[in-house]
């Protein structure tokens, strides 16, 4: 049975996608010559692993609650599924695995990297699919074992890059159809350019009511 390891050395934006991409370069290592490896990989957010400052904890009471609570609430969770086709080799590559991300407020890894001020996202790759070498009647077939895993910080300013890349200056929030619709007919009532500006008038309205 062939053994194949995994590396992650670096993860960085495609520059020439259409939408967000990060590109991720694995060292893939085997002690005997692949044809080639269909590679799946799970890549995990991994909240417990740094330090917080104030106006990120503040950020992050929607995901964690209050700090009093993250020793139960801080658990570990999917930031991304992907794949990639990783050609023959005799010892060791370097594949690219494209990790496609959302910037939707909606979604939990978008709201906790969103939050983040400084530092580094602290992530693990879980590593699974097939490897194909040379067996006995032509091509062997065998499954990664489960237990291949890397961890990597990747650093807060690389995602903010890519988002900057392709949202400069902006997000993304889900609205229901019936909150789209009202939304759209007040810009229009109040001949506002967009939907940016009518909801800037709403919260400004909310505000002074509140004083």
């Amino acid at each position: 049975m062939t053994e194949v390891s995994f590396a992650v050395r670096g993860v960085a934006p495609e520059p020439y996608a259409a939408a967000p991409i990060l590109s991720a370069r694995v060292a893939v290592s085997a002690d005997s010559p692949v044809h080639a490896i269909a590679l799946r990989c799970q890549v995990r957010i991994e909240p417990h692993r740094r330090r917080y400052t104030e106006a990120e904890a503040a950020g992050l009471v929607d995901l964690f609650g209050g700090r009093e609570r993250w020793s139960s609430t801080q658990r570990s969770f999917v930031w991304l599924q992907c794949a990639t086709l990783v050609q023959g080799f005799a010892e060791t590559c370097e594949a690219t695995l494209p990790l496609p991300c959302t910037y939707d407020f909606e979604v939990a890894a978008s709201k906790y990297l969103h939050a983040l001020e400084e530092g580094t996202v602290p992530l693990v790759f879980l590593f699974s699919g097939t490897v194909f070498t040379k067996g006995a009647g032509g091509f062997g077939v065998q499954q990664i074992p489960w237990d291949r895993e890397d961890r990597y910080d990747l650093p807060i300013s690389v995602w903010r890059d890519l988002i900057q890349m392709h949202f400069p200056n902006t997000g993304w929030v889900r609205l229901g159809q019936d909150t789209l619709e009202a939304l759209a007919g007040y810009k229009s009532e109040r001949g506002l350019v967009g939907l940016d500006e009518a909801i800037t008038e709403l919260l400004a309205q909310t505000r002074e009511q509140a004083r």
